[in-house]
């Protein structure tokens, strides 16, 4: 897709969007799950950060970045406790 088109669309939509009005329920809850990725990447780099020290190395790809995000603190634990578990 060529990206001069897709800049039109979102340039088409955006004023679209705030005309029509657009429920802020699923926004929110998209804006809340991109959040908890957020937070769940910075944590995966603290924890490569830290663990560099010790020979330990968290992939943070999407599947540990979802994963993370979904179950949180223990999700970020579990995935270092499976890393030294497997490697």
């Amino acid at each position: 897709m060529d990206p001069v088109f897709v800049i039109l669309i979102l340039a088409l939509a955006i004023p679209l969007l705030l005309i029509v009005g657009l429920p802020a329920s699923p926004i929110k809850w998209i804006g809340q799950a991109l959040m908890r990725v957020v937070i769940a990447v910075v944590l995966l780099f603290f924890v490569n950060l830290f663990g560099a020290q010790f020979g330990l190395h968290v992939p943070i790809n999407g599947f540990t970045a979802v994963a993370s995000a979904i179950l949180g603190i223990p999700g970020v634990l579990s995935l270092t406790a499976i890393h030294l578990w497997v490697l």
